[in-house]
This record gives C-alpha cells, structure tokens and sequence, in this order.
C-alpha cells in the first residue's frame, strides 16, 4: 500500500524521492492482466490503468504507464497474444498514462488528441520519439480484425485533451482519466480541466455507451455504468455543495471544516483527499 501511495504521489505532487527507491519500486512492481470482455483486456500496475485488445490481426495498447515499466507491460501484453503491436492510444498527456511512448513509439504509431502531442512537446522530458504522430480534433475510429474502436475526444475535463475509446464489439469502454474508480476525480485545472466539463464528460459517456458496457477506469477496478452513474452524482453533488456555499459568502476554511459530508467523505484516497477535492471545487467555481 505504501509503494502504491508513493508513486501516486510521485507522479502527480512531484515529491522528491530518492532515484533508489524509485527504481526499486518499478522494478518491484507487477503488471496484472484481466480480461475485461471479448477480446479486451485490463493491464494494472503502477500508474493509470492498460486497455489491451487482442486479436489475430495484430494489438491495440491505451496508456502505457511509466518507462522503466515498458517491458513489463510488453511482456504482458504478449502473454495473452504474442502478436505484433499496431497501435498505441493515450487518453490524455499524464506521465502515468504516456511514460512509455517512446519505447512503444518504435513499435506502432501513436494516436491522441491534438493538445496532448501540444503537451508533451512542451515538456522538457518528452523527446521527439514519445511524441503521438496521429492526431485529432474530436475523434478518430480505428478498425482492427473484427473490432471497431471509436476514440472520442471530450474538452475541458480531466484535461483539455481527455479520449474516451470505447471497443464496440466487446461493448468494452475505457474512460482514461475521466473516471477514478478508486475516489475523488483529480481535475487538472492548470492543463485546461474544469470541474464543471468532467461532469459534462462523465455524463456524456453514461449518455453514449449502452447501460451493460464494462468499464476500465483510469484507476481502481473493472466496473460497470452503476459505479460511473455513482461518480456523476457525487461530481454533481459537489458542484452543487460548494456553489451555494460560494453563494451565500463562506470561506474556504468554512467549507473546507463543513466538509464534502457523510455520504462521500469516504471517497477521500491517497493523492485525491476530501481538502484537496474540496480546494479544486472552490478554486474553479468561485
């Protein structure tokens, strides 16, 4: 539990640790496969959470983690269909998400919204090689063996670059970070996320994917419409709680004591608690 909290912490806060320990944690790490259904398949480990689909004709990879990661998943990813790689999806430009691009980048061609290929280049980390070489403004379909995957981009969420991909044959839907499983939602606002546009983009999924779809979160467990149908009502829930009490003129130390409330204060994890949900709410709607 302390490795996961670490490296969670890691990558979104930027603590500082030392390189030891964080080379001992990736190379500790393990990459669990689990099918999700059809011939879609959930890779978990450090980091956002893998969509795999595996076909005769060749697989599809969504996220790929951290680098010192890459081979691990790859190793994975063959174990279900030692089978050549066609094509890399990134869901948004988080390094949890994209660390391995440049090792798969030699692999397959990467696809991804127009703002994530803005985003990476702009990091100073990220070479030429980690870069998505396919990019897109509202979407993109792509065709493999009997699967059709349908890529959606949706603005100003997580970030101003969050796809969803929904496999249609297995009526499988990977949300990237459009759905954390695990608690309270992490809303970039600094990368053109709103609190206000995750809530349009959740409800735009539950709107658009059939009511039996199973769901690969970007973090937590395999789950279904239910639990996504949950998280908007707690996003709205918040939206609302925090607004009224902007309204009638509380502080933030006053809604921060108040609290988000017994329903879901037990929502509040490692990288994500209740303060930090509550401080992005007032930052973004006051």
């Amino acid at each position: 539990m302390f490795k996961k909290s670490l490296m969670t912490l890691v990558l979104f806060l930027g603590v500082s640790v030392t390189a030891s320990v964080a080379a001992q944690d990736m190379a500790d790490a393990k990459i669990t496969v689990q099918r999700a259904s059809g011939d879609v398949y959930m890779l978990q480990g450090p980091g956002g959470n893998i969509g795999v689909l595996s076909t005769e004709k060749g697989l599809l990879l969504v996220d790929d983690k951290f680098a010192p990661l890459a081979e691990k998943i790859e190793s994975a990813m063959k174990g279900i269909e030692d089978n050549e790689l066609k094509y890399v999806i990134n869901t948004h430009y988080h390094g949890d998400h994209t660390g391995s691009n440049k090792f798969f980048s030699h692999k397959a061609p990467i696809f991804a919204h127009e703002n994530v290929r803005s985003r990476l280049s702009s990091k100073g980390d990220h070479s030429a090689e980690s870069l998505p070489v396919v990019t897109y403004k509202d979407g993109i379909t792509i065709y493999l063996d009997n699967e059709e995957v349908q890529l959606t981009h949706l603005p100003a969420g997580h970030t101003d670059g969050d796809t969803y991909v929904y496999f249609k044959s297995a009526n499988v839907l990977h949300t990237g970070d459009l759905f954390f499983e695990v608690g309270f939602p992490y809303v970039d606002l600094k990368s053109g996320g709103s609190v206000k546009g995750y809530l349009a983009s959740v409800q735009h999924m539950l709107a658009n994917t059939p009511d039996d779809v199973v769901i690969i979160p970007g973090h937590g467990k395999l789950t279904n419409k239910k639990s996504l149908a949950a998280f908007a009502e707690m996003i709205a829930f918040s939206i609302d709680r925090v607004t009224l009490a902007l309204t009638e003129g509380k502080t933030e130390q006053q809604i921060l004591s108040e609290g988000i409330g017994e329903k879901y204060q037990h929502l509040s994890w490692a990288f994500i608690t209740e303060e930090k949900w509550l401080k992005t709410l007032i930052s973004d709607l006051k």
